[in-house]
């Protein structure tokens, strides 16, 4: 016979832990980040997890199946968090602007748990949100849904893709971080022009550019790109005649 399920109520903690705190889901998810923070994944195991809550670590399975099922929750947080107070304008492109450079930014605030969760999929309340808030601005918008789902896929990878490779960056160690951060000024803008001639001609904005994240660039060019196909995809409409249309 399945396990009922345990409602939020039932499975708080009814007496505080060792460290004077309630169990809860928000406590242990907090937790976890903080603990990704200071030790990366590595440090994120149920005894530690459980330690630093002052917690037996067999009462973390009272709000999470497993670890795994703790990381799906951590990656639906941070989308929840990405989405947080944001409003739309009903501008499709100036929308989706906004909700790529904060999810970008809510995975990047968090950069080791970004590394661990930006390949996820949870299924979960804000993530299935988010989807549903990025198909609606563009199916309102006037996207075909072939396109919209296109676009869709492209948008949300996209940010994500980003975001785990600046937080993989920020997730170095400082020194690793800034011997690579140094490599741009100390190797590539010294490289002669006989060897490498559009790299030496370019130098100073390589050193520029270079160690600052791409994806503010790269979003521009992908609503570049979905601009011109929203514009494509209402000239073949236009061209239909409208007995025709379906």
């Amino acid at each position: 016979m399945p396990k009922r399920p345990v409602s939020e109520a039932e499975r708080r903690r009814r007496r505080p832990t060792r460290g004077g705190a309630v169990l809860s889901h928000r406590l242990i998810l907090d937790t976890a980040l903080r603990m990704l923070h200071e030790h990366g994944s590595a440090g994120l195991t149920a005894r530690r997890l459980g330690t630093a809550l002052g917690a037996d670590p067999s009462a973390l399975y009272r709000y999470f199946r497993g670890m795994d099922d703790l990381i799906l929750a951590i990656a639906d947080d941070l989308m929840g968090r990405a989405a947080d107070g944001w409003q739309g304008t009903g501008a499709w492109r100036d929308d989706l602007r906004d909700l790529g450079l904060r999810v970008h930014a809510a995975y990047l605030a968090h950069p080791q748990a970004a590394v661990l969760t930006a390949g996820r999929v949870s299924g979960r309340p804000h993530e299935t949100a988010a989807d549903e808030t990025i198909l609606g601005i563009l199916r309102t918008a006037g996207f075909p849904d072939p396109d919209a789902v296109a676009v869709y896929q492209a948008f949300i990878d996209q940010a994500l893709a980003f975001a785990a490779l600046d937080a993989a960056t920020l997730a170095l160690p400082a020194a690793a971080r800034e011997a690579d951060h140094a490599v741009w000024g100390a190797t590539y803008a010294r490289l002669p022009a006989r060897t490498h001639p559009h790299i030496a001609a370019t130098a100073g904005l390589l050193v520029a550019r270079m160690n600052r994240s791409a994806y503010p660039t790269a979003l521009e060019m992908f609503l570049d790109s979905a601009e011109g196909r929203l514009t494509r995809a209402r000239a073949a409409a236009a061209q239909v005649p409208p007995g025709r249309r379906p």
